[in-house]
C-alpha cells in the first residue's frame, strides 16, 4: 500500500480490505479482532497512526514506532492471545511528517481457520464491509467444516447397501461412464462394487458404507433428505428485468429436492424451456444443429452449483435467477481459491472431491474441476460484457451473473468512432471495457473480456496506451482523462435519448387485436397459435397489418430473424414489448 492510496481511502467511508487504527501510544485491543477478521476473510491492511471520529479522520501519527511494531508482531506470535501465527507484512510510511505503521494481514489457508482471540472459539471474527464482527454460531460451524481434512462428502453414514439408492440413476450413470472410454471399464461389477472402486462406498468395522457422496449423488428421496433436508437447487424464471421492483412471482420453475443426477437432468431440461436454439446446419453432416449458442456456459455454471456447494450447510437453498436482462447463479459455500486462481489453468482445492471426480469421470467437469474459463470464454464470445463473479468468504457464498449486455453496444460504437478510434476488435474490446467500469482495473480483469495470453494482452494495452486512450499506474489501467471526460459526455447526452424513448413507449398506441397478440406472445406463438388465440381461420388483413406494426415498432420479435419466411417462425415479446406490457398491467 503507498503512500497515495492512503491518502485516497480518507477521503472515503468504508474500505473491505483496510482498517485504520489511532495506535499513537499503544496497540489498541480491537487492533487483534482485525487480524482475526483479516485472517478468516480474505486478507486486508491494517493503518496505524490515524484516529477515526465518526466519518472523518486525522492523521496522528505514530509516536515510537519501534516500540509499537514490536509489541504488535510479537502478539501475533502469542498463543493465549491469537490461535494461529500469523506472518504479516509491514511498512513504515509517512504521511504529513508523520509515521504510519501499514501492516499486510492475509487470509489464512482453510485448514488453520478459524482464527480468534483468547484462547476461546467463540471470538472469531469476519470481515464485512468495513467492520469486523463476531462470527455467530452458524458462520463458525462453517468455517469449522471447511477446515476439517476430511471432506464432508467422504464422510460415511449409518445406511444399509443397496437399498439407499436408485438403481435407474446408477444405471444412467454407468451407461454414461462406459460411454467416456474410461481406462477402467466396469461393466462385470455389481453397482456396491462399482461405487466401492469409485471411492464412494467405503469400508468400516461395520462393513461397507455408502458416503454422503453416493447418496447426494443416487440416493433414494427419504435417504437423500437424511443428510439433505432442503433443496439440491431452485430454478427460476422471471418475465421482467432484474432491476425491476416486482411482486409478480416466477413465471416458470424447477424446484430440484432429489438427488444430483436427477437434479442435473431437471435443470437442463428447465433451460431449455427458454433457450434460445438458432436454426443452423452444420457443412460437414449436413445435420441441424440444436445446441443454443449459451449452452456451454449455463452448463458449466450448473455444473459448478452441483459439485461445488456447501452440502453441510441446511439453512440456506442454491438458486438460479433468469431474467430477461441477466441470470444469477447464487450457492451457499465460498471457493476455497481466488477468483484470479479460479479462471487460471490448474489444479484447485475443491469442496466436495468425490463428487468433482465423480462428474468429471461422465465429462461433466473440467480436471481441474471448475469451469470458469470456458464460461467466460463462451459468455464472452457472444459478444456480452463478462460474467461477474462474486466469491465472498464473510458470507461463504459464491455468485456467478450472466448478463445479457453486449460490450460493443451501439453507445460504445458510436463513442469510438466520434473519437476515431480505429481498433481491432480485441482492443475495441478492451477499450470498451475500461470505459464501462469507469475505474482501474487490473490485468486479471482485463484478460477476461478476451481470450488471450499475456503477451497479446500487453500489446493491447501497449497500443491503447499510445493512442492516449487509456493510461497506466503500478500495474492498473483506467480511461485516460480526457476520454474519461468525453465519454461521460456522450453517456449522459445518451441518458436523455433514452428518457424520451421510454416516454414515447409509455405512449404507443395499441388496437384491439395488436393488444391481444402482444398478451399472446409472453411465450413464442406461432403464426397458427395466434390465429386461434385471435378466432381467425387464415391470415386476414387485419392480423398481417397488427403483427407488422408490433415488429416495426419493437414491440415483438421473431425467433428465426434471419429466415422470416421459416415454418418454425414464432413471434415473442422483446424487452420493450415487456416492459410495455408490464406498465399496462399485463401478466
Amino acid at each position: 500500500m503507498t503512500e497515495q492510496e492512503i491518502i485516497d481511502l480518507l477521503s472515503q467511508h468504508e474500505w473491505k480490505d483496510v482498517e485504520f487504527k489511532e495506535a499513537k501510544t499503544a496497540v489498541p485491543k480491537s487492533a487483534y479482532e482485525s487480524v482475526s477478521a483479516f485472517a478468516n476473510t480474505e486478507g486486508g491492511h491494517l493503518v496505524f497512526g490515524v484516529k477515526k471520529d465518526g466519518v472523518d479522520f486525522e492523521v496522528v501519527g505514530v509516536v515510537d514506532v519501534d516500540r509499537i511494531q514490536n509489541d504488535f508482531i510479537t502478539t501475533l506470535r502469542q498463543k493465549d492471545k491469537i490461535n494461529q501465527i500469523i506472518n504479516v507484512e509491514e511498512k513504515l510510511l509517512s504521511i504529513e511528517s508523520k509515521d504510519l505503521l501499514v501492516f499486510y494481514v492475509p487470509e489464512v489457508p482453510r485448514l488453520q481457520k478459524p482464527v480468534y482471540l483468547n484462547k476461546d472459539i467463540r471470538k472469531s471474527f469476519l470481515r464485512k464491509g468495513a467492520c469486523d464482527v463476531k462470527c455467530t454460531d452458524d458462520e463458525l460451524k462453517r468455517l469449522l467444516n471447511d477446515a476439517s481434512k476430511e471432506r464432508y462428502d467422504g464422510t460415511t453414514v449409518d445406511y444399509e447397501l443397496p437399498q439407499c439408492y436408485s438403481p435407474d440413476d446408477i444405471a444412467w450413470y454407468r451407461r454414461q461412464y462406459e460411454s467416456k472410454n474410461n481406462r477402467r471399464s466396469y461393466t462385470d461389477l455389481s453397482d456396491e462394487e462399482f461405487l466401492f472402486q469409485l471411492g464412494l462406498v467405503k469400508e468400516s468395522p461395520y462393513g461397507r458404507k455408502p458416503t454422503i457422496a453416493s447418496i447426494l449423488l443416487f440416493g433414494t428421496d427419504g435417504y437423500l433428505r437424511g443428510v439433505l433436508p432442503r433443496p439440491v437447487i431452485d430454478c427460476q424464471r422471471y418475465l421482467f428485468s432484474s432491476d425491476q421492483v416486482s411482486e409478480e412471482r416466477w413465471q416458470d420453475r424447477a424446484l430440484c429436492d432429489f438427488n444430483l443426477v436427477q437434479s442435473w437432468r431437471a435443470v437442463i431440461d428447465w433451460y431449455y424451456r427458454f433457450a434460445e436454439i438458432p436454426f443452423e446446419v452444420d457443412p460437414k453432416t449436413l445435420q441441424r444443429k440444436d445446441q443454443p449458442v449459451d449452452y456451454i456456459a449455463f452448463r458449466e455454471a450448473i455444473v459448478n452449483m452441483l459439485i461445488h456447494q456447501d452440502y453441510s450447510d441446511h439453512t440456506r437453498k442454491p438458486a438460479i435467477k433468469h431474467f430477461t436482462d441477466q441470470t444469477e447463479f447464487w450457492n451457499p459455500g465460498d471457493a476455497f481459491a481466488n477468483v484470479d486462481d479460479l479462471l487460471s489453468p490448474g489444479e484447485k482445492e475443491v469442496r466436495n472431491p468425490l463428487i468433482v471426480n465423480a462428474f468429471r469421470r461422465i465429462g461433466l467437469s473440467e480436471n481441474a474441476g471448475w469451469g470458469l474459463r470456458e464460461v467466460f470464454m463462451n459468455w464472452s464470445g457472444m459478444g456480452h460484457i463478462p460474467p461477474e463473479i462474486d466469491n465472498d468468504k464473510s458470507k461463504k457464498s459464491f455468485e456467478l451473473v450472466l448478463k445479457r449486455e453486449l460490450l460493443l453496444s451501439e453507445l460504445q460504437l458510436k463513442f469510438q468512432e466520434t473519437i476515431g478510434a480505429h481498433l481491432s476488435e480485441d482492443q475495441a474490446k478492451v477499450f470498451a471495457y475500461t470505459c464501462k467500469k469507469g475505474t482501474i482495473l487490473s490485468k486479471r480483469e482485463l484478460k477476461t473480456v478476451i481470450a488471450k495470453n499475456d503477451r497479446d494482452l500487453d500489446a493491447i494495452l501497449n497500443h491503447l496506451i499510445t493512442q492516449v486512450l487509456l493510461v497506466e499506474k503500478d500495474g492498473f489501467y483506467e480511461l485516460a482523462p480526457v476520454m474519461k471526460a468525453r465519454f461521460t459526455s456522450e453517456a449522459h447526452d445518451e441518458a436523455h435519448v433514452d428518457d424520451q424513448e421510454a416516454h414515447d413507449e409509455a405512449h404507443v398506441e395499441l388496437n384491439e387485436t395488436e393488444a391481444k397478440i402482444l398478451q399472446a406472445c409472453l411465450e413464442a406463438k406461432s403464426t397458427q397459435e395466434l390465429l386461434g388465440i385471435l378466432g381467425y381461420k387464415s391470415r386476414t388483413g387485419n392480423y398481417k397489418a397488427a403483427l407488422a406494426n408490433l415488429l416495426d415498432h419493437g414491440l415483438v420479435e421473431m425467433t428465426l430473424p434471419e429466415i422470416p419466411r421459416s415454418k418454425s417462425q414464432k413471434y415473442v415479446l422483446s424487452e420493450k414489448g415487456t416492459r410495455l406490457l408490464k406498465d399496462r398491467g399485463g401478466h
